[in-house]
């Protein structure tokens, strides 16, 4: 049998446990409301459970996937707000091979399914990176608002000291104040 039927067969008990691994990286108060799964009771538990299963079933599709980026972010972006580190935030990741390994035991070794295993594991390793990738963005993402947020602040609180001002919208730089201008892009890059 190939391994593609296989993990069709293991498929609920793989997700399951899959699903678990995840759940494992949050606090353990947290684990038992995160298993309900129910859409607006609990919406970190049921995107993950969703994207897990939906990551699952298009991973047996065999083909390079457009939507598994999409389920990943879904997961991701929660765990980058959560303050994960890039390590935990992705290593659930990393944990469905041995998942399948504990599912499926002996039969990953038998003629021509080591093969696959082997392509398939191969395939893991890929999401994982891309998962780090995804993760990377998001907390950019973040990083930027709270700037933005702390910049919007800092302006304001300039403003009601008197010590900042608007410019006008047609107010032009002189060349010296551009100058400066393209010397503090420069020196910020």
């Amino acid at each position: 049998m190939d391994l593609k039927n296989l993990l069709l067969r293991k498929k609920s008990p793989i997700v399951k446990k899959w699903c678990e691994v995840v759940l494992r990286t949050y606090p353990e108060g947290g684990q038992a409301f995160l298993k309900k799964k129910d859409r607006f009771g609990n919406p970190v538990g049921h995107t993950i459970a969703e994207g897990i299963e939906s990551i699952f079933d298009e991973l047996l599709q065999g083909t390079k996937s457009d939507k598994i980026p999409l389920f990943f972010d879904n997961i991701l972006r929660l765990r980058a707000v959560q303050d994960f580190s890039p390590s935990k935030a992705v290593g659930f990741v990393f944990g469905l091979k041995k998942v399948i390994r504990k599912e499926l035991g002996s039969k990953l070794l038998k003629d021509g399914t080591s093969e696959e295993w082997a392509a398939f594991e191969s395939e893991i390793d890929g999401m994982g990176l891309l998962c780090f990738d995804i993760y990377t963005q998001c907390r950019e993402k973040i990083f930027d608002i709270r700037i933005k947020a702390l910049r919007n602040q800092s302006h304001r609180l300039l403003k009601m000291a008197g010590v900042a001002y608007d410019l006008p919208e047609d107010y032009e730089l002189s060349e010296e104040d551009r100058d400066l201008k393209k010397a503090h892009a420069n020196k910020s890059h």
